[in-house]
């Protein structure tokens, strides 16, 4: 059976055979158009359902490393080698930072200091101003006596030590290099402030007793020439120090008068030097052999060939007759 629903003018067919019994009326009535019609609320998938915690505001978001990295290169600093030394540095405040470079504008640094000492200690930048490196600088001019003129150049140089806690590593050095070593202005090299009394100084000085210093000796030679204790002993101190004994076949007791003898050069100064020596047949002492320029060592090797200089070229009235001999050499050969 085919019945016809007029809906808006337009006819509809409508056939359901399987459905006989259902009774169907002649029109079709719909809403007005302002009414709505209630719709079942679907539930949610899982995906968007936020847990309580995720629905909490957070209590504190990362700073803006963006932002970070164009200030540090608008002071002409390498902020991705900064960042990449010093992965810390992702999560610290930019105001943190700025703060910091204000200090060490106020200290009298300039630019060009911030873009050596920041790559060269980038754990500056992320040490808290007020809590450890101001109190670093505290220390430094009040404890350390370093002069406010020069505090710029020791920073310059060393800028970790604004980085070290005051009392589990500047005092206890200072007191080491005061008491034990005996050195009197510790200011002349406030770098070795920055260093660990356990794990650099002592086994320095174990070395040395072990090549046969005493320990008398050893303090000597550390306090005549506190930078000894920054020598690597593998690099520096057993290589040059076997050659004085094999090569050199000197005594110990010239290293505890000139242990400046370490911070020579052993390709282009010690070794070369002392094959000159040897083909002249000459014995000068480590400070002439070493201190002196090429010209003047040259002059020496003239003067003193196939003789020797004495054991204490120190002394006064052996100095004065050296320069007048090398002034009369210099005098013969003008003529």
């Amino acid at each position: 059976m085919q019945e016809t629903l007029h809906f808006a003018s337009i006819p509809f067919q409508l056939h359901n055979p399987q459905f006989p019994f259902i009774s169907r009326p002649n029109h079709l009535h719909l809403p007005p158009k302002s009414s709505t019609v209630a719709l079942p609320s679907l539930p949610k998938p899982p995906f968007l359902i936020k847990s309580p915690e995720d629905e909490s505001p957070t209590t504190s978001s990362p700073p803006p490393l963006q932002e970070l990295l164009l200030y540090l290169d608008s002071l002409g600093v390498d902020s991705l080698y900064c960042l990449q030394s010093h992965p810390p540095l992702i999560s610290t405040p930019l105001s943190q930072v700025k703060c910091t470079v204000d200090f060490l504008f106020s200290l009298g640094l300039t630019v060009q200091d911030l873009r050596r000492i920041f790559p060269m200690c980038p754990d500056l930048l992320t040490s808290p101003t007020s809590t450890v490196i101001i109190p670093a600088t505290t220390f430094l001019l009040r404890e350390a006596h370093v002069d406010a003129v020069n505090l710029r150049h020791v920073i310059h140089r060393r800028p970790r030590l604004l980085t070290r806690s005051v009392d589990r590593q500047l005092r206890p050095t200072l007191y080491f290099l005061q008491g034990t070593i005996g050195i009197e202005k510790v200011a002349n090299c406030a770098s070795l402030l920055s260093c660990c009394v356990e794990s650099k100084f002592i086994p320095r000085m174990e070395y040395l007793q072990k090549l046969g210093f005493s320990y008398k000796d050893t303090i000597v030679m550390f306090r005549r020439f506190p930078a000894l204790f920054c020598y690597s002993i593998k690099e520096n101190l057993k290589p040059k120090f076997d050659y004085f004994v094999v090569e050199m076949g000197r005594e110990l007791k010239e290293l505890v008068v000139f242990p400046q003898y370490f911070s020579f050069s052993f390709d282009n100064r010690i070794k070369p030097r002392h094959k000159m020596c040897v083909e002249k047949q000459v014995c000068l002492s480590l400070p002439l052999m070493l201190k002196s320029s090429e010209a003047r060592f040259r002059d020496l090797l003239e003067v003193y060939c196939g003789s020797s200089i004495p054991e204490q070229p120190c002394n006064f009235a052996f100095l004065l007759r050296l320069e007048t001999s090398l002034f009369c050499f210099r005098l013969r050969k003008v003529c």
